[in-house]
């Protein structure tokens, strides 16, 4: 399926790796332009370089603090001098640490919701007056299954993710019908992320080791597998797409069946 992506503009964040780089990979190869960021310098050049060998368009990586606003507004004006314009936003970031409520300080939630939350309100901001000019405007949140399911262990991604749920629902409306709004909902994808909270559940004694983890985690999953990065970054290039133009204000779970709600 073409997905009429040819010539379009799009900022993905966090997108040095992970879901975000396969969200910009999935866009990048349907002939879009692609801006790119990330805190890591090299790890973001790297990033650069991957995606220029598979691109149909350009390529932009820029340096970017996503807990800095002015790092923010930085970012969404380089894409727009780079590429002329911006069509689409995916939004991502890292993860907040794994923790329990008991563990987790006061700095630890402000923190997070600069992370998971203000990080997301800063990119819309400044990207909102070019995505009206825009033909195509869409905004698609990349989230979590947690703000459905709380997992054990990951408090702060449980409670702190559900506000941009809350933010794509309220926006969907307001910026209909020159702009969509989604958000997806990735389950368990082997990313570094999931590297990390399988670690995190073996420091606590949860598994032996790494093997049993990940083991335990895809015997959850009804598909019987963890999910590739690639398989989410697909639906985001659909999403974003004119071939979803009345898809608007839903939250899409990407996580094989896990979800029971």
């Amino acid at each position: 399926m073409d997905l009429e992506l040819d010539g379009n503009s799009a900022l993905v964040t966090a997108s040095s790796s992970g879901l975000g780089f396969a969200s910009a990979q999935a866009i990048a190869e349907e002939g879009a332009n692609v801006a790119i960021c990330g805190r890591d310098a090299d790890r973001l050049d790297a990033a650069r370089e991957d995606l220029e060998e598979t691109a149909e368009g350009d390529v932009l990586a820029v340096q970017t603090d996503l807990t800095d606003p002015d790092d923010v507004s930085h970012l969404v004006n380089e894409t727009v001098d780079a590429f002329g314009g911006l069509d689409h936003v995916v939004t991502s970031s890292g993860g907040p640490p794994s923790t329990t409520f008991l563990e987790t300080d006061e700095q630890d939630w402000y923190q997070s919701y600069d992370l998971l939350v203000m990080s997301v309100v800063w990119t819309i901001e400044e990207a909102h007056p070019h995505l009206l000019d825009s033909e195509y405007g869409t905004i698609t949140c990349i989230t979590s299954r947690t703000v459905r399911e709380v997992a054990d262990g990951l408090l702060l991604s449980n409670a702190v993710r559900r506000g941009v749920i809350g933010l794509v629902k309220t926006i969907s409306r307001e910026f209909a019908p020159e702009i969509r709004a989604n958000a997806v909902l990735p389950g368990t994808i082997e990313t570094a992320r999931i590297e990390e909270l399988v670690e995190a559940r073996v420091e606590r004694g949860t598994y032996d080791d790494y093997e049993e983890g990940l083991a335990d985690m895809a015997s959850e999953i009804p598909m019987d597998r963890i999910g590739d990065p690639r398989e989410l970054g697909e639906v985001v290039a659909f999403l974003s797409s004119p071939r979803a133009s009345f898809v608007n204000g839903v939250e899409v779970p990407i996580d094989g069946g896990l979800l029971r709600s």
